[in-house]
């Protein structure tokens, strides 16, 4: 039982490192990687990691990381931002590095409301172990034992270069949030045999969500004796990666310093269509008076490959974020995103 679920781990894997992007629960602490329009949208100077272990009970497991840099100019309306993705998929030996460049442009609406246009260029390095596939022609039906030869000429690494491009746009105004993105625009190709065609299918993203203040400006962050903030936020996250969709919705409520969360990954039954129920994931962070924020989550199983099986996923996040331009900005409310913390 424990070979077939390697088996079937593999597939999902091999499909995910193929095709599919590396996704993280917490994808408001990793802003740029969810959409570019995101650089700069605090305002502030923020540096940020994360880091996903997704499946640790199995053998194999999928490692992602994700750090990042982002600064805004208030004379230019503009934000930047840098960032460096990376993937390890330890079945295939496949790795995937990616090193961006992003930059925002904010626009006035109106009262208190802004949309912002991003846009992101990257390189990308993929690089895998072919010695670590196994083919059909290694495996004995009888046994279920892999044979050392497997017949295929391939060599033993592999490495792919390619340059990718992203972009977006984000509205919000003080009481919510909704934002577009298009990732991998011009479908490159990230096949490792020459003269084959593979293109990474593009990935658009809808995001969005609400924030009710339930303070009514009475509640003190007992950490630094500053006003503090009681707020339910509700947010969804929609995406759609050719063949596949992915809903996420969910709910923080933010007890400051203290927020925690609940999310449901997956889209329910319509129709005749099977149920695609992935995980339940839980959520607490810690938001410190000096800008530190520290994230943990971790997702509770609920596809067939059994939480038993995977064990779930755990990620972390952690984010520093100071003002480091113009004192006088310092306290702005009206243009700063009303979002998620993680």
């Amino acid at each position: 039982m424990k070979k077939l679920l390697l088996c079937f781990s593999f597939l999902v894997i091999a499909s995910f490192g193929k095709a599919q992007d590396i996704q993280f629960s917490q994808f408001y602490a990793a802003p740029i990687y969810l959409n570019p329009a995101f650089a700069g949208s605090s305002e502030m100077t923020r540096f940020g990691v994360n880091f996903r272990n997704q499946w640790p009970g199995l053998e194999h497991s999928l490692n992602a990381y994700s750090a990042y840099f982002d600064h805004y100019f208030f004379n230019l309306n503009s934000g930047i931002g840098l960032i460096v993705n990376g993937m390890n998929e330890t079945v295939a030996g496949l790795s995937t590095t990616e090193v961006g460049l992003a930059y925002s442009y904010r626009v006035q609406l109106g009262f208190n409301s802004f949309l912002r246009f991003g846009g992101q260029a990257s390189f990308f390095s993929r690089d895998a172990n072919m010695n670590q596939f196994i083919f059909e022609s290694q495996i004995d039906r009888g046994t279920g034992s892999v044979g050392d030869q497997s017949g295929e000429l391939l060599g033993l690494d592999s490495r792919h270069r390619y340059v990718d491009y992203h972009f977006g746009m984000l509205f919000n105004n003080e009481f919510g949030w909704l934002g577009l993105s298009a990732h991998h625009i011009t479908q490159p190709n990230i096949s490792f045999i020459d003269d084959q065609i593979s293109r990474w299918p593009m990935k658009i993203s809808a995001h969005g969500g609400l924030k009710f203040d339930l303070s009514g400006g009475s509640v003190r962050n007992f950490m630094n004796n500053s006003q503090g903030q009681r707020e339910l936020v509700l947010a969804f996250n929609y995406k759609h990666q050719d063949p596949f969709n992915q809903l996420d919705l969910g709910a923080q409520f933010n007890l400051q310093p203290v927020v925690f969360g609940l999310w449901y990954r997956g889209l329910p039954n319509l129709g005749n269509a099977l149920p695609n129920n992935e995980s339940l994931i839980g959520l607490v962070g810690f938001s410190l008076g000096n800008g530190l924020d520290i994230g943990y989550s971790y997702d509770f199983t609920l596809s067939p490959l059994g939480q038993a099986n995977t064990g779930g996923a755990h990620e972390v996040s952690m984010r520093l974020s100071f003002l480091s331009g113009d004192a006088k900005q310092a306290g702005r409310k009206g243009s700063i995103l009303p979002c998620f913390k993680y």
